[in-house]
């Protein structure tokens, strides 16, 4: 049966208020959640970024969900750093922390004052970060030279259940080359067309592991309220690379977006005030063949989204074999 997450986001919602939201995700009947690792929200309306790391401390000590987070080794983080926190996390709660490590975003990595590198530099830093967490997570002493470099590095508590290290890809391209490294595959929302490449190309490149899929919505019990929830949290996330790569700061995001209209955000965002609609959507995300979702509802307020979809969404998902035309057909 397909694992129907929460996506806690830091940059919404303050770290407190956050970890609440996800115990109650938890008891409503969500199976486990993921955030992301930023130091800048994505909009001044935003208006926060709490320490993932810090957080996810928390919300496993005080929930039994299964966690992930999408981090960036390599600028901002030394990956001995994420080795280092990664093991500790997988030590203390064994069998229920993951990681997606991705090649990062300038609006997070140039706090340091480094130069940020082009897209294939980066790329190749991620794979050489990659392999150092491995070789510490496996108990080795660690030195390199190379992108990135380690002088004598070493963890004292390896965990026994080592932490997935999973890919996180927004391309055909990138979920292909992912495959030589990763032990699964996270993305967002997109057409199905070009998600049913990305599973094709992860898994043809012999990419193992399970397929996660975060998905972007917004709701709300009127339309227009979903509409303008959507429009006002997340029209600065409508845009394709490298832009959301390359852009430094929540201001710069703002500027961008200032002229983003509905029709934008809704190529981002599924936005209904119908749950048999989200249903139907979400149905039709398995059936492309991902094991998980992770439903990111793009609102601040969380506990309406959360109380309507465990009570008319999530069971409907649940049913086996449910197509997207029988998990509408349940709600009606």
């Amino acid at each position: 049966m397909a694992t129907l997450g929460f996506h806690a986001s830091h940059e919404q919602i303050s770290p407190g208020q956050l970890l609440k939201d996800v115990q109650l995700a938890e008891r409503a009947g969500f199976d486990a959640a993921m955030c992301s690792d930023h130091i800048e929200p994505w909009s001044a309306r935003q208006g926060h970024s709490g320490f993932a790391w810090s957080w996810l401390g928390a919300a496993l000590a005080t929930t039994k969900l299964r966690f992930g987070v999408v981090t960036a080794p390599g600028q901002r983080y030394h990956p001995a750093i994420i080795a280092h926190a990664s093991a500790t996390l997988a030590d203390m709660f064994p069998g229920r922390f993951w990681m997606a490590a991705g090649s990062g975003e300038y609006m997070n990595e140039h706090v340091t004052g480094e130069a940020w590198p082009d897209k294939e530099t980066r790329q190749r830093r991620l794979e050489e970060a990659v392999q150092i967490i491995r070789e510490l997570h496996d108990g080795q002493e660690v030195s390199r030279d190379g992108l990135v470099k380690v002088q004598q590095a070493r963890l004292w508590d390896v965990p026994a259940i080592k932490p997935p290290l999973i890919a996180p890809a927004v391309s055909v391209e990138t979920a292909r080359r992912s495959a030589a490294w990763a032990d699964g595959l996270v993305t967002v929302n997109q057409p199905a067309a070009k998600l049913k490449d990305m599973l094709a190309a992860y898994r043809d490149a012999g990419g193992r592991g399970t397929a996660a899929l975060q998905v972007h919505l917004s709701w709300a019990p009127a339309e227009e309220d979903a509409v303008a929830i959507a429009l006002d949290q997340w029209r600065s996330n409508v845009f394709d690379p490298p832009i959301p790569w390359d852009l430094p700061t929540a201001a710069h995001f703002d500027q961008v977006s200032a002229e983003v209209g509905e029709k934008q955000v809704r190529s981002t965002v599924n936005i209904s005030a119908d749950t048999g609609q989200h249903a139907e959507w979400l149905a039709g995300y398995l059936d492309l063949g991902f094991d998980e979702l992770y439903l990111h509802f793009v609102g601040q307020e969380q506990e309406p989204f959360i109380d309507a979809f465990a009570e008319r969404v999530l069971p409907q998902l649940r049913a086996a074999g449910s197509s997207p035309a029988e998990a509408r057909e349940l709600l009606l």
